[in-house]
């Protein structure tokens, strides 16, 4: 092989070298979860999953996956397969976000609903078995609904909270406290204001041609602003995944 020839063979190892470390420095950042992070389908607009903005937040070598489903519980979202494909792609520095509790704390259906201790449970297994694909586990306790009485927000989650707290603590794994910081944005705001974030519809819009008065589920601002909330405690709990994301969210 003559000089040139040896020039081109290096070029091409060299490029394709790069090509192979710039794909290796890709991570991906799985959602599991329940409506409130869940992608929407188009005939469900305005309603948003905080899951679908937190993309935007960061530069292009994370990869969001946001495989959260509308309805599911620890229990359910296995139960029915959702789980298992996701474990089995999972890579060494792969971030899961989970955040469960809105479904579970319905035991009047058995199916979805657990108890405090099968919720406990539910949640050691996603994380061990995260990490033991070397993979990051990351709990979220849920987001509060917006539930107001007589001016002040009430709590509808009840001990399940709690419980991923507990489970974050006991097993040393980050964790950021939604229900916490929702619960003080709702507080800010007050009843009324805070609506907006909220997927309330008037009348006589093609998706909801009655109207839609929703507290649990979000509308576009409202997952904005949640998703930015999830990007605060990235950044509080010291993740490496602070350092991927965009200039003015760092």
């Amino acid at each position: 092989m003559n000089n040139i020839g040896i020039k081109i063979f290096t070029m091409v190892i060299v490029f394709a070298l790069c090509g192979f470390a710039s794909k290796q420095k890709n991570i991906k950042l799985y959602i599991i979860g329940d409506s409130t992070a869940a992608n929407k389908s188009p005939n469900a607009y305005p309603e948003t999953g905080w899951g679908m903005e937190l993309q935007s937040f960061f530069k292009s070598e994370v990869v969001v996956d946001n495989r959260a489903l509308n309805g599911r519980s620890t229990k359910s979202f296995r139960a029915e397969n959702h789980w298992q494909p996701i474990l089995q792609q999972l890579m060494p520095g792969d971030y899961v976000f989970i955040e469960f509790g809105h479904n579970d704390e319905k035991i009047d259906k058995p199916g979805v609903g657990t108890s405090l201790s099968e919720f406990k449970s539910n949640l050691i297994n996603y994380v061990m078995e995260v990490r033991d694909k070397k993979a990051i586990p990351v709990l979220l306790t849920p987001i509060s609904r917006r539930s107001f009485k007589n001016g002040l927000l009430v709590d509808s989650h009840g001990a399940y909270p709690n419980v991923t707290r507990e489970v974050a603590d006991s097993l040393k794994v980050p964790m950021i406290d939604m229900l916490a910081k929702t619960e003080n944005l709702l507080s800010k705001l007050g009843d009324l204001p805070s609506i907006r974030l909220f997927n309330y519809v008037d009348s006589g819009h093609v998706n909801y041609p009655i109207g839609k008065k929703d507290d649990t589920h979000l509308s576009p601002e409202g997952a904005k602003q949640i998703a930015s909330l999830v990007v605060q405690g990235i950044k509080e709990e010291k993740l490496k995944l602070s350092q991927r994301l965009k200039s003015g969210n760092q």
